[in-house]
């Protein structure tokens, strides 16, 4: 009778575990995605099209680029003691190399670079 109990109550407590276990792991999923839901970067490529200690030089390179490719993101960064254009939003170096390729005519010194790059807008699949 003694053997029943004790193997009752292991069972008991190993069910309660399980419980616990299931409860933080759904807590944990809840937490992973409310983090990434508002996560707005991550890590990628950009190409690296001018770099200048002054900001006006840099503004004038950055309108020269959206000049000729609007359709690709550009941005002005200040990395003290210098103001950079950086150009791009790619996941991966292959992604970039391909606009390094399409833009090297118009800015022949591009390179690529690591860095934090905005993630595309989720696209809504429900219909109204």
């Amino acid at each position: 009778m003694r053997v029943f109990c004790t193997l009752y109550m292991v069972l008991l407590v190993s069910v309660a575990s399980a419980q616990n276990q299931d409860s933080l792991a759904q807590l944990l999923v809840k937490k992973h995605i409310t983090y990434n839901s508002e996560r707005l970067s991550t890590p990628g490529f950009r190409i690296q099209i001018f770099s200048a200690n002054q900001r006006i030089p840099a503004n004038e390179a950055r309108s020269l680029f959206l000049g000729h490719y609007p359709d690709i993101s550009s941005y002005l960064i200040y990395q003290q003691p210098n103001f950079k254009v950086r150009v791009g939003d790619c996941r991966t170096r292959l992604e970039a190399l391909k606009i390094r390729e399409l833009i090297r005519k118009d800015f022949p010194n591009a390179f690529l670079v690591r860095d934090e790059i905005k993630l595309p807008e989720a696209r809504s699949t429900v219909s109204e």
